[in-house]
C-alpha cells in the first residue's frame, strides 16, 4: 500500500466513493455510517471472498496532519489488540489521497441501538459489562487506554457478543504526544473528570466510562446527563449520580456498589485495574440475579404470621393473605404475584427486599395476625423492595366479624399507595364480600388451605369443610367453587372414577356461578370438567377464557387453560399459555412440573427434560414431576435413569400400593424387562379391586408390554368411563 503523503502535499481527493468503487482488492457496497473523523464502508474482500468494513478519513480532514497521524494510530492501536471482544483490523492504507483501513465487519448492531429498542435484563447487562471488560483489559495489558468509552463504539455481533472499535483517541504507551495534558478529547457524558479536566489519563478513565455506559444500560439514562454540555461536565465533576433503584427496581446491592465505585470523582477510589472489575462482576453473576418482570406495579403478599398461641390459626393467617392475593389480581393494571409463590417463603428468615427480587414485584405486603377468641389484632405492611422503606403501614384491633372489612382496607391502601388506576369495576370487585358469617368464612378459609396440599388425604378434608361452609351459608359461592376444585382433582388425579367426580364438580361449579357469574374459580372448574368428562372442546375453551378475563391474575386458569391446548395439539400455544402461568406463579413446583409437560407431549424431549429437573430444584419432592420426568427419560431409551426417577416418585406417594406403579410397569416393558413389568401390572390389577384405578393407565402398561388385545380391552372401559 502507498505511504502517507507528506504534509501539506496537495492530493487529489475523492468526495464520493459510490458502490461498485475499487479500493485495491475491495470493492465498495454502500456506506453504512459516518462520524467526526471518518465515514465506514461495506465492501467485498475479492481476494478472500469475505465481506469487511472500510473506513475512511473524511475528505475535509486529509490535510490535517494531526488528523491523519490519529487516524493511523486508532488502526496501529487496534490491529495489535486480537481479541473477541475487539473489532479486527486487517491493514491500513490510502486510496487517492483518502487513509483508510480495513477492519472485521459485523452483523449486528451498536449497544447504543440496542439500548434505545428494548430494556435489557440484568443478567444480560452484566454479560454484556463482563464482555467489555475482557476487551478493554486486553487493550491495557498493551498498555493502549481507550478514551472514548461509549454505546456507539461498542458492536453486538449476530451472537449477542459485545465487540469494541473506534480507537482513535486511544492513549498508547511510548507515543503520547497527541494526547498530552491539557486536551480534552471525548465524549461528553462518558468522558472521565480527569479527562474534562485535561489531566494526564490512565486506564482509569475507561473505568470511569465504562461506569457511565453500565448505568446507562441498567437505569435507562445517563448518570450526568444534564440541558447541554457545561452542566453535564459540570455534573460529571461535581455531583453525585443518582442511585440506581430510583430508576429500576430489582438491582442487586452488589451491582450497585460496582457502579458507584466505578464513578468515584478521585481515580483513586475507582477499581485501579480492570481485572479487579472482572472479578467483581464474575462473582456478580454467579449470584442469582432477579428482577421485575413488568414494568406495571407489582406486589407479593406473604403469608401472615401467626402471633396466636394456637397452632390451628395457621389456616386463618394463610387465608387471610390468600384472599387479599384473590381480591388485587382482578386488578388489570397491578401484577400480583399468585398464592403459591407469595406463600412458599413462610416461616424463613428472608429479608423482605430479596423476596421481593426473587419474585420480581416491586413491593411486598407482610404482616401478622393475633387471635384471642373473638378478638383480632392485624398489622400489615407494605415494603418498597428497591430501598427497603415502609410504603403504608397500619395496625387494626377488630372484632371477628370485622375481618371484612379489615381486607377491603388493606386492599384499597395497596391500590392507593402503589397508585394504581382502577378500571370500571375494580373498586367493587375489591370490596365484594361472598359472606358475611364469619364461621363460614372460617371453614372456607380452612377448606383453601387443605386444598392447597394438593394430596389425596388434604383434598378429601377440603371437601368436608367447604361443605360445613355452604351448611353455615348456603349462598356462599366460594365454597361451591371450592368443591368443584376438589372434585376434579380428585377426577384428574385418577382418586375417584370420572362418572363419580366429575358430574359432582360440575353441579357444585354450576351452583356457584348461579349465585355469582364473576367468579372465575368456578368458571375454571367448569372448563375443567368441560374438558376431562365432557369433551365440549369449544364450551371449555370458552370458559376458560371466560375466567381469564374476570380474573387476569388467577394462576390456575391459565395452568388448566395450557393442558387443554396441549390436548388440542395446539402446543406452541399451549407452552406460552404454561409460561404466563408461571410468571403469575413463578415459584409454584406444580406449575413448573405442568409447563415441562407441555414440552413432552409437543415431543421435544431435551427441553421437557430440563424444566422437569427446574420444577424438582423448587421442590424435590414433588412425585408427579419425578414420575413424568422417568417417562420423559423413557421416551428417549434413556431406561436407567427413567426407572430410577418414577421408582422416586412412587416412593414419595408414601404407598405401597400407588397405583403409578403401572406407569413404571411400562417402562420396564420399553426397556425390555417384560417380566419387571408384568409384575408391577399384576400388583395393579389386584389393587384396582380395592380402589380406583384408570382403566387407561392399566391398557398402557399393556401396550408397553407387548400385549394389544388385553390394552384394547381396558382401552374400552376406560371409553365407557
Amino acid at each position: 500500500m502507498p505511504e502517507d503523503k507528506p504534509e501539506g502535499e496537495k492530493t487529489r481527493l475523492v468526495t464520493q466513493l459510490t458502490k461498485g468503487t475499487s479500493v485495491g482488492h475491495y470493492r465498495i457496497v454502500e456506506k453504512i455510517g459516518a462520524g467526526g473523523m471518518g465515514e465506514v464502508y461495506l465492501a467485498e474482500d475479492t481476494e478472500l471472498n469475505r465481506k469487511v468494513a472500510l473506513k475512511f478519513l473524511s475528505p475535509h480532514l486529509c490535510q490535517d496532519a494531526d488528523c491523519r497521524a490519529r487516524f493511523k494510530r486508532e488502526a496501529q492501536a487496534a490491529a495489535k489488540l486480537d481479541h473477541p471482544s475487539i473489532v479486527t483490523v486487517h491493514e491500513v492504507g490510502e486510496f487517492q489521497g483518502r487513509p483508510f483501513f480495513a477492519m472485521q465487519h459485523i452483523e449486528g448492531q451498536s449497544l447504543r441501538e440496542l439500548i434505545k429498542a428494548k430494556e435489557l435484563p440484568i443478567e444480560r447487562v452484566i454479560e454484556l459489562a463482563i464482555q467489555i471488560c475482557e476487551g478493554l483489559h486486553k487493550a491495557h495489558q498493551s498498555g493502549t487506554v481507550h478514551r472514548d468509552v461509549k454505546p456507539a463504539n461498542i458492536l453486538i455481533d449476530a451472537d449477542g457478543r459485545a465487540k469494541i472499535l473506534d480507537f482513535g483517541l486511544a492513549s498508547v504507551a511510548g507515543s503520547d504526544h497527541l494526547t498530552k495534558t491539557g486536551s480534552t478529547l471525548g465524549t461528553v457524558g462518558y468522558m472521565s473528570p480527569e479527562q474534562l479536566r485535561g489531566e494526564q489519563v490512565d486506564q482509569r478513565t475507561d473505568i470511569f466510562s465504562l461506569g457511565v455506559v453500565l448505568y446507562e444500560l441498567i437505569a435507562g439514562r445517563q448518570p450526568f446527563k444534564s440541558d447541554n454540555d457545561v452542566a453535564t461536565s459540570r455534573n460529571i465533576t461535581d455531583h453525585d449520580p443518582e442511585p440506581l433503584a430510583r430508576y429500576k427496581a430489582g438491582v442487586p446491592d452488589d451491582l450497585q456498589r460496582i457502579a458507584i465505585r466505578m464513578l468515584a470523582k478521585d481515580k483513586n477510589y475507582r477499581y485501579q485495574h480492570m481485572d479487579d472489575l472482572l472479578a467483581d462482576l464474575k462473582r456478580l453473576r454467579q449470584q442469582p440475579v432477579f428482577q421485575v418482570r413488568t414494568e406495571q406495579p407489582s406486589i407479593a403478599v406473604l403469608s401472615f404470621a401467626n402471633l396466636s398461641s394456637d397452632p390451628e390459626q395457621e389456616y386463618f393467617c394463610d387465608g387471610m393473605a390468600e384472599e387479599i392475593i384473590n381480591a388485587l389480581s382482578h386488578i388489570e393494571d397491578l401484577q400480583v404475584v399468585a398464592r403459591t409463590s407469595a406463600l412458599s417463603f413462610k416461616g424463613q428468615a428472608i429479608d423482605v427486599r430479596e423476596i421481593g427480587r426473587r419474585l420480581g414485584v416491586k413491593t411486598v405486603m407482610e404482616g401478622s395476625v393475633r387471635r384471642s377468641g373473638s378478638r383480632l389484632r392485624i398489622t400489615t405492611q407494605l415494603v418498597d423492595v428497591a430501598s427497603g422503606y415502609h410504603l403504608w403501614s397500619e395496625k387494626f384491633d377488630r372484632d371477628l366479624e370485622d375481618v371484612f372489612a379489615i381486607q377491603d382496607e388493606i386492599s384499597l391502601a395497596v391500590v392507593e399507595n402503589l397508585r394504581v388506576r382502577l378500571q370500571k369495576g375494580d373498586e367493587t370487585r375489591l370490596a365484594k364480600r361472598h359472606t358475611d358469617d364469619p364461621v363460614a368464612y372460617g371453614l372456607y378459609l380452612k377448606g383453601r388451605y387443605f386444598w392447597n396440599k394438593r394430596s389425596e388425604e388434604g383434598t378429601k378434608k377440603a371437601i368436608s369443610l367447604f361443605e360445613q361452609a355452604t351448611q353455615a351459608d348456603s349462598g356462599y359461592a366460594p365454597a361451591y367453587a371450592g368443591l368443584a376444585d376438589c372434585y376434579v382433582t380428585l377426577g384428574f388425579y385418577d382418586i375417584l372414577p370420572p362418572k363419580e367426580a366429575f358430574p359432582t364438580a360440575k353441579a357444585a361449579a354450576e351452583k356457584a356461578i348461579g349465585l355469582d357469574s364473576l367468579l372465575a374459580e368456578a368458571h375454571t372448574s367448569l372448563a375443567g370438567v368441560r374438558l376431562y368428562y365432557d369433551w365440549d372442546w369449544e364450551g371449555a375453551e370458552r370458559e376458560f377464557k371466560n375466567a381469564i378475563e374476570l380474573n387476569p391474575g388467577y394462576s390456575t386458569a391459565y395452568q388448566w387453560y395450557a393442558e387443554y391446548l396441549a390436548f388440542m395439539g395446539r402446543y406452541d400455544e399451549s407452552i406460552g399459555m404454561g409460561k404466563r402461568s408461571m410468571e403469575l406463579d413463578p415459584l409454584s413446583p406444580i406449575i413448573a412440573s405442568n409447563l415441562a409437560s407441555f414440552y413432552f407431549v409437543a415431543g421435544q424431549y431435551d427441553t421437557a427434560i430440563e424444566e422437569f429437573r427446574k420444577a424438582l430444584e423448587m421442590d424435590s419432592n414433588l412425585a408427579v414431576a419425578r414420575i413424568y420426568l422417568g417417562l420423559t427419560y423413557a421416551a428417549v431409551e434413556r431406561y436407567d435413569e427413567a426407572i430410577a426417577e418414577c421408582q422416586k416418585g412412587i416412593d414419595l406417594s408414601g404407598s405401597d400400593d400407588s397405583p403409578q406403579q403401572g406407569l413404571l410397569g411400562a417402562i420396564y416393558g420399553l426397556a425390555g424387562r417384560i417380566d419387571k413389568g408384568q409384575q408391577l401390572l399384576d400388583r395393579v390389577i389386584a389393587l384396582s379391586k380395592t380402589r380406583y384405578i384408570s382403566p387407561a393407565q392399566i391398557a398402557t402398561t399393556y401396550l408397553a408390554l407387548g400385549q394389544r388385545e388385553q390394552a384394547f380391552k381396558w382401552l374400552d372401559k376406560a371409553y365407557v368411563e
